[in-house]
């Protein structure tokens, strides 16, 4: 009797889809856990991502970069940094085009090394709990994740 060496279709479907659900709640706790950080901070999550984004790019990042960082709305990102401006944290200065540069004050540096400087610190202390062999396989799988993504939404059809 020749027995079929194919795996089951309905079976990897069904181990597929219980291993999406798990990255998905996975990738939930994560941005959960950020959010948390955020608030520990005393920071509401959009002043985060701009202080977070000024320490990853320094002073004259632009809006564009905040938003492409956090995956946070324009709008979102534009009325935090009204409000951060009102309170002396940042100050904008004009850049190429429509673009504005966000910089840092005197009171925002005090800021970012309070607040955000910890953070990274925290980042990396995690990271280097992981081997070299880990870090490259969450990378790099993540990056595959982010490419196939990517390429397979170029083919999503809109409505």
């Amino acid at each position: 009797m020749k027995t079929n060496t194919k795996p089951d279709t309905d079976t990897q479907e069904r181990e597929s889809t219980a291993e999406l659900k798990r990255f998905n709640y996975l990738n939930s706790e994560i941005n959960g856990q950020y959010h948390l950080a955020a608030l520990k901070m005393g920071l509401s999550d959009s002043t985060m991502n701009i202080l977070y984004a000024l320490c990853e790019f320094g002073n004259g990042c632009t809006q564009r970069d905040i938003c492409n960082l956090s995956g946070t709305s324009k709008q979102t990102i534009n009325s935090a940094i009204r409000k951060l401006e009102k309170e002396e944290i940042i100050y904008l200065k004009p850049g190429n085009g429509r673009d504005m540069l966000v910089f840092s004050t005197e009171k925002g540096n005090h800021l970012l090394e309070e607040k955000i400087h910890p953070m990274i610190r925290l980042e990396n202390e995690i990271f280097a709990e992981m081997t070299k062999t880990e870090r490259d396989a969450l990378l790099n799988l993540t990056q595959k994740y982010l490419d196939l993504f990517a390429e397979k939404l170029k083919n999503l059809e809109t409505y």
